[in-house]
């Protein structure tokens, strides 16, 4: 009865303080310098994320481009949207199985497993944003 007393007391309020500090601290990270495994894993998620961002964007402005572009027969805009759906849930998987089964491999469980997976991640995102951008954006 006394341990959860304390832990009632002390040891929730203790950590829920924690937490927003945490938070923040996460909102301030210094990616130019990050030094601990903590720190580099949360600035190559915060660099993945933008870069999966800029791809939904991209991927968003070459589906509405379709129309436009599929002008001849029997290219039409259906087939069309259809087909870069599909390449995009194709790639997202080749992605993922690339970045998170296979580059994973080299690491062996270790500690800069989560920031090379990450950085993976970005890269490829980072290509396929600039392959659709040629695609879509220049016609």
């Amino acid at each position: 009865m006394r341990s959860i007393y304390f832990a009632a007391v002390f040891v929730i309020p203790t950590i829920a303080a924690a937490l927003p500090a945490q938070a923040e601290g996460k909102a301030a990270l210094d990616c130019s310098n990050a030094l601990s495994t903590y720190e580099m894993n949360a600035c190559a998620e915060k660099e993945r994320d933008a870069a999966d961002a800029i791809l939904n964007s991209t991927y968003q402005k070459a589906l509405k481009a379709i129309p436009e572009m599929a002008t001849e027969v029997p290219y039409d805009a259906k087939g069309w949207e259809a087909a870069l759906r599909a390449s995009q849930r194709a790639w997202v998987a080749y992605r993922d199985a690339e970045c998170n089964d296979h580059v994973a491999m080299f690491w062996t469980g270790g500690t800069g497993a989560t920031a090379d997976i990450l950085g993976c991640m970005t890269e490829m995102t980072k290509a396929r944003t600039k392959d659709l951008i040629e695609r879509y954006e220049n016609h």
